[in-house]
């Protein structure tokens, strides 16, 4: 594991920025960027709406290699971050974790718990959630979700789920459909997908 203050193993090249590296409660990389949250999810839905963002949350497990890679490779570049920065409120939660966190009925349960209810079977999993909590009334567990990535994805993809997201396109149809408009819309601007 890498101590505290490490930098990111990113390849050298314009498109990748060392990212501050910090230990999470259970031991995983973090983001300083994340959201400070007492785990009480309506209420950090609410400050994500009030900052005019949407708000996530990011599942990992200590120990997990995709989780590393996301942190290392995927927050490096500065056109993922400063997207998601510029439009998501995250949390980050453990899947295994023995945390309280009050669910958005009120429901106080572990971590692990709220996981188990979620179907989070994989790490890392992203969950989007709509952007009200009217949205979310009499829902529990994925059902509550608008979105979800599920496993990891290199950045390409990454960022183009969190675009997908913030665009409401899944009113509109499923993401792989909107990756690939979206991947077609590049090659025929002649720009292409980028390399990382």
């Amino acid at each position: 594991m890498l101590p505290p203050t490490a930098m990111s193993a990113a390849p050298t090249s314009p498109d990748y920025a060392p990212v501050p590296m910090t230990d999470s409660d259970f031991g995983s990389y973090t983001q300083s960027w994340f959201l400070e949250s007492f785990l009480e999810l309506a209420d950090d839905l609410q400050e994500a709406r009030d900052n005019g963002k949407r708000f996530a949350v990011m599942w990992e497990l200590d120990g997990c290699p995709y989780c590393r890679e996301t942190h290392l490779l995927n927050f490096a570049i500065p056109q993922v971050t400063d997207f998601i920065r510029k439009n998501f409120e995250i949390v980050q939660l453990d899947v295994k974790g023995a945390r309280e966190v009050v669910d958005f009925n009120g429901t106080t349960m572990s971590e692990r718990k709220l996981a188990k209810q979620n179907q989070v079977r994989f790490t890392p999993t992203i969950q989007f959630f709509p952007e009200t909590i009217e949205e979310l009334k009499g829902k529990t567990g994925k059902a509550t979700e608008v979105a979800r990535i599920p496993g990891y994805l290199r950045p390409f993809h990454f960022l183009t789920y969190f675009q997908f997201v913030q665009e409401k396109a899944y009113t509109q149809g499923n993401f792989h459909k909107y990756l690939k408009t979206r991947v077609a819309d590049l090659n025929t601007s002649g720009k292409g997908v980028p390399a990382w």
